[in-house]
């Protein structure tokens, strides 16, 4: 496959009329939204939108509020809701422009928030949000030393950051191993920013982490929610778990599969949490895999 870089960048309004930049791969085709993890940015799509675009799609790879090139919001909300909030605008906006709602697909906490949006629209009575639902590494019950692990990453620099980029990309090869160390690091680079006191510090919002954070809602509350989406589902699924996963162990996935009968599922082996970064080839074949399946 021939290597392309976006064919251009745009702008979504979110719930709060906040900026979410976009980075859009594929001149023509269904559209698909591709919703990184919490903490990631739209660069960990890249391959795998380039996949999708040689396909005939049009995917947008999405910094979701607080992320990345996306506005760090003035409320300082940063729920499930919140998010989930925002992927509707954009599935509606994206829906409005070409006549069909888009795919989506959604790795952790894009997973989560696909899924709340769904649930949410549900409830109201409305039909689904996106024409598929691709769920990466995400289920509404999850092992909580995962997440705390995750987490525990995530906080550890989020205050000091870094004197470096090489400091950087130490703490994140000592946090996956398992991850053959990139030869180069402006790869990493895109997901850094550099303050005015010298340090590099994540592209997030460290608000995302505080009290008003996603982990601040009771989990069993928390959990409830995403079952009640999960059944509520009615769109083509798909279920890509890592075979290794610190999250999502093979009990949560045959839950998931259970509350959501039609859906499919695709098993990444020696990937962990984030599939798309360990096994791309892997991972981009089987969400092809889905689409072709569906006829999308």
């Amino acid at each position: 496959m021939t290597k392309q870089l976006p064919l251009h960048h745009r702008t979504f309004a979110g719930a709060e009329g906040n900026k979410l930049y976009a980075d859009v791969y594929g001149e023509s085709g269904p559209a698909i939204l591709l919703l990184h993890g919490g903490g990631q940015t739209r660069h960990a799509w890249r391959n795998t939108a380039q996949t999708l675009a040689q396909r005939g799609m049009v995917a947008y790879a999405l910094d979701q509020r607080g992320h990345g090139d996306s506005e760090w919001v003035k409320s300082g909300r940063y729920t499930f809701e919140d998010f989930a909030d925002d992927v509707r605008a954009v599935s509606d906006r994206l829906a409005e422009e070409n006549g069909a709602r888009p795919a989506v697909a959604g790795a952790s906490l894009g997973g989560i928030a696909s899924l709340t949006a769904e649930g949410k629209a549900a409830k109201e009575g409305k039909g689904p949000l996106f024409s598929a639902l691709v769920l990466v590494d995400i289920t509404p019950r999850v092992d909580p030393s995962g997440v705390a692990k995750v987490q525990g990453f995530m906080r550890l620099h989020a205050k000091d950051g870094f004197a470096s980029i090489e400091e950087a990309a130490d703490a994140v090869a000592a946090y996956l191993p398992h991850r053959p160390r990139p030869r180069s690091n402006e790869g990493l680079k895109k997901n850094l920013r550099l303050h005015a006191d010298g340090r590099w510090r994540w592209h997030w919002d460290p608000r995302f982490l505080d009290s008003r954070g996603p982990d601040s809602v009771d989990r069993s509350e928390r959990e409830a929610k995403l079952i009640a989406g999960a059944r509520a589902l009615r769109n083509p699924v798909l279920l890509v778990r890592g075979g290794s996963s610190e999250l999502v162990q093979e009990d949560h996935a045959k839950e998931f599969l259970a509350l959501v009968p039609h859906a499919a599922y695709a098993d990444v082996a020696g990937a962990r949490h984030m599939v798309a970064g360990d096994k791309n080839d892997q991972f981009s074949a089987a969400i092809v895999k889905f689409l072709d399946g569906i006829g999308y």
